[in-house]
């Protein structure tokens, strides 16, 4: 009997100890989940921003091969011209005789109007020299521009695969969160919706706090950290450049657009505007670039802080900033 009572004292003891262990193993695997989606969802945003950059560089391809079909357009009417004008003096040279005039001088009666037909023959030989030239040299950068047009239509395809395989794999990276989420319990994942409402309530919060003691930057800069600090809270949206949802290149360039300053939207292509400066002279307003190639940016604030539209589920937001955006390493920053 005693036996018993001990044995069913060690069994409610394990019923408690597995009640109050439950819950904290069942919360640790919900925090792994929520940081294994933050980090797909960050993971996505880098494509996207990949896309992006050929989306931009894929504008000024085609921009460039629009002016260059202009160019070929222009020579080509040239070359025709050319080709008519040609045309012409051989017809003209045919009429007048041609070298069968040579013969002539040999029954001539009328030396004086010979060489003078023969004049206008030579004069007629130099213009077709010319215009023999102009023609080839015209013929040379038509095919030349040709070759470019060429050259511009192959990057322009292949710029455009690129840009569909960026957004392919933005798309996949959250297809795979959705498939984490899938697996999780109805429950948990209603759980896991509030805890990441609530960890953008606190940053909202922070973030506002944080804004608040950025007075006194002036010029450009400060246009554009004010700019970018009006926007705590709004989300963030693939490609999206306000004014409700945002990526990161779309609020840094719409933030320095504020200022007078005009960017591209993408985090690698506004990496070569403005002057270079290195991690150790930063100043608030700075531009700041992460990842090799680039796919995260956000404005300096001081402090070892910035803002920026971090990636999808998150909004605009001030965070940390330091060698690391998440396992995007700090690369370069760039000032206006």
């Amino acid at each position: 009997m005693k036996f018993l009572r001990w044995r069913v004292g060690l069994l409610v003891i394990a019923s408690v100890l597995s009640l109050t262990v439950a819950p904290a193993n069942a919360a640790q695997s919900l925090s792994d989940v929520q940081r294994q989606v933050s980090q797909l969802q960050q993971d996505a945003a880098a494509s996207a921003e990949g896309a992006q950059a050929a989306k931009v560089q894929l504008a000024t391809l085609n921009r460039t091969l629009h002016g260059i079909r202009q160019q070929a357009s222009a020579q080509g009417e040239t070359v025709a011209q050319l080709r008519k004008s040609l045309g012409s003096i051989a017809v003209e040279q045919y009429k007048s005789g041609g070298l069968g005039q040579g013969l002539e001088l040999l029954f001539s009666s009328n030396p004086s109007l010979y060489l003078s037909a023969a004049g206008s023959l030579a004069a007629i030989t130099r213009r077709k020299g010319i215009q023999l030239r102009k023609y080839s040299t015209a013929q040379q950068r038509l095919n030349a521009t040709t070759m470019t047009v060429n050259d511009k239509v192959a990057l322009v395809r292949a710029t455009q695969t690129r840009l569909l395989a960026q957004s392919a794999q933005a798309a996949a990276k959250l297809k795979e969160v959705e498939q984490v989420l899938a697996k999780l319990k109805k429950s948990d994942r209603i759980r896991l919706a509030r805890l990441t409402q609530a960890a953008n309530d606190r940053d909202q919060k922070s973030s506002l706090a944080f804004a608040k003691t950025t007075g006194g930057i002036s010029g450009r800069a400060g246009i554009a950290i004010r700019f970018a600090l009006r926007q705590i809270g709004d989300r963030y949206v693939f490609g999206a450049a306000g004014m409700v949802y945002w990526d990161c290149s779309g609020l840094t360039m719409r933030a320095y657009q504020a200022a007078g300053v005009s960017l591209p939207h993408s985090a690698a292509a506004q990496a070569n505007y403005g002057r270079r400066v290195s991690l150790n002279a930063l100043k608030p307003g700075d531009l700041v670039f992460f990842g090799r190639p680039i796919s995260h940016n956000g404005i300096y604030l001081g402090g070892g802080k910035m803002v920026d539209a971090p990636h999808t589920g998150a909004r605009v937001r001030v965070e940390s900033f330091g060698a690391w955006f998440g396992r995007e390493r700090f690369v370069s920053a760039r000032r206006f």
